[in-house]
């Protein structure tokens, strides 16, 4: 898949961005907080429906404006072109159109363009609650596999049943709490299979490019941990109903799954260096992106690399940057305060790219190329 043009109005600090792209690598330069991120989140919404970074939609609209729009143009690896508007004006709901007719669902659109982002924040997926963790495992099977995302958005309804039924100072209505226990259930068991298989072909690839990046100078491991592994998930559900209704919520169940980030053996929210941690997110984020371009309709997604190179030592930077620059990706998105990363990599390349200039949430291409 490839964006070939997009257009930005009123989106956080973008007032106007109309730019046409390279197919294979799009490098974006300024200094911290001028807008390079609030453009690949631009892209990352024509994708997911809605921002990286914050779920509400009204905030994502420039102060002071109405309303905000982002229209991209793409092209398949048929050939064939893709259009997607999404806008919103303030206090009304936004709407979400592929090629000029208006979804009915958004969960339809999920998928269809298929997309990678790594960025400063992933260090969350290690120092941060499991919530984090699973969303990693959520962003890319969803991306791959309808079902997955219909037994999620099921699943975590008669989650939320469950637990308004729990906090109820009166005795809940048994017959209705077993209706969402099994609820839960059915739909946990699908989850739990789905990231059980998910995670184990995820690893092998994890470890080779983690081990590509370091140099072969530490060993990580990767393990999935669920509920569903103590047996049917009904009787756990259901195991300690008398707790759960003392805390108030479900204690058991797939939405408190994790993964387990060893480095040598040993935790990685306590033994990983920043640069550590950063090599491992980043491998993560590179492996699930093999993993997409191998599974959703023989299509490669988009890859945004927002300020990777930072904390990382310059033997890492060379390998990261060998990777990216390789066959195996389409087109990318990179920024980066210091144009001399992004010269290494295109001075040791013979493949398309722009350059682009960012400043106060103004983007211009660079014509030096």
């Amino acid at each position: 898949m490839i964006l070939k043009k997009i257009s930005i109005i009123n989106y956080k600090n973008l007032q106007q961005v109309n730019l046409g792209l390279s197919s294979k690598m799009n490098c974006l330069i300024g200094p911290n907080g001028v807008g390079k991120t609030n453009f690949l989140d631009a892209i990352y919404y024509m994708s997911f429906c809605h921002s990286c970074s914050n779920p509400i939609d009204s905030q994502v609209v420039s102060h002071g404006q109405p309303f905000f729009v982002i229209e991209g143009n793409y092209e398949n690896e048929q050939g064939d072109e893709i259009d997607v508007y999404v806008g919103m004006k303030r206090g009304t709901k936004k709407h979400f159109k592929l090629n000029k007719k208006e979804y009915r669902r958004l969960a339809d659109h999920i998928g269809l363009i298929p997309l990678i982002m790594a960025s400063p924040s992933d260090n969350s997926l290690i120092t941060g609650g499991s919530e984090e963790r699973r969303r990693l495992m959520d962003v890319v099977v969803s991306q791959c596999d309808h079902s997955y995302m219909e037994a999620l958005i099921n699943y975590n309804k008669a989650l939320q049943q469950r637990n308004s039924l729990l906090k109820m100072e009166e005795e809940p209505d048994l017959e209705l709490l077993d209706i969402w226990e099994e609820e839960m259930a059915k739909n946990g068991e699908v989850i739990y299979h789905k990231r059980d298989a998910f995670v184990k072909e995820l690893v092998p690839v994890f470890q080779s490019i983690y081990s590509s990046i370091s140099s072969d100078s530490e060993q990580v491991s990767l393990c999935y941990v669920s509920h569903g592994q103590r047996g049917p998930l009904l009787d756990v559900i259901r195991r300690d109903r008398a707790k759960d209704r003392i805390v108030g919520y479900s204690l058991h169940g797939v939405h408190r799954d994790d993964l387990e980030m060893q480095l040598n053996g040993f935790p990685m929210k306590k033994e990983g260096s920043q640069g550590q941690c950063k090599t491992y997110a980043l491998a993560l984020k590179l492996a699930q992106f093999d993993m997409l371009r191998r599974t959703v309709s023989n299509t490669t997604p988009l890859l945004l690399l927002d300020d990777i190179f930072d904390k990382l030592d310059a033997k890492r930077v060379e390998q990261i940057i060998k990777l990216v620059a390789g066959d195996n990706f389409g087109q990318i998105f990179i920024t980066d305060t210091n144009r001399d990363h992004l010269d290494h990599i295109l001075s040791n390349s013979n493949f398309d790219y722009k350059l682009f200039d960012v400043l106060d949430g103004n983007i211009e291409e660079r014509i030096d190329n």
